[in-house]
């Protein structure tokens, strides 16, 4: 694939990817690890709420 910027606005490219917030090296995005805290967290306000129910009889 051919790049349609000239050299010069090439590099002017490279050189804003390459400072700042863009050069920051981060860990990839763990899906499974987001999806395990939502269903703990979804768990747990469950067995809270099943609990007020069950204190106040509505179970």
């Amino acid at each position: 694939m051919t790049s349609k910027l000239s050299a010069e606005d090439q590099a002017r490219v490279d050189s804003v990817l390459h400072r700042g917030v863009n050069s920051t090296e981060r860990k990839p995005f763990r899906v499974w690890t987001l999806f395990a805290a939502l269903l703990a967290l979804l768990t747990v306000m469950s067995l809270i709420s099943f609990y007020i129910a069950w204190r106040h009889g509505v179970v």
